[in-house]
């Protein structure tokens, strides 16, 4: 039921961005800085670009950046996490360590009234 929901979703999305797409093909000029601060500069980069490629960048371009930033942000749970997963492997490997050097109680009963005797 999930998986069906989730394809109508998708579907409907496409649907939406096509119309979008389509609705907005007219060119439009999109400039690296204003023109008097390129006249200025000396240096103006302008390119034309159909309106709904500018309008999906821009959308791609604050995901991005958004992406970027809650990466930075959960830096410090990601290190914590680091550093408890090092303790447990220490730890297991401790307990591994003691298990094997504490001394297996004899199976015979004999054996185990003689070791108490001689301690």
């Amino acid at each position: 039921m999930i998986r069906w929901l989730r394809i109508l979703f998708l579907v409907v999305l496409a649907i939406c961005l096509l119309t979008v797409a389509l609705a907005n093909r007219e060119p439009v000029m999109v400039q690296l800085m204003s023109a008097e601060l390129g006249a200025l500069v000396g240096f103006n980069y302008a390119i034309q670009l159909p309106l709904f490629i500018v309008i999906y960048g821009g959308i791609a371009a604050g995901l991005l950046i958004g992406f970027v930033i809650e990466w930075f942000r959960e830096h410090k749970h990601r290190a914590a996490v680091r550093a408890k997963a090092k303790e447990v492997k220490n730890l297991q490997r401790e307990v591994t360590s003691l298990r094997a050097n504490v001394a297996t109680p004899p199976k015979d009963d004999v054996l185990a009234i003689l070791t108490q005797k001689a301690s």
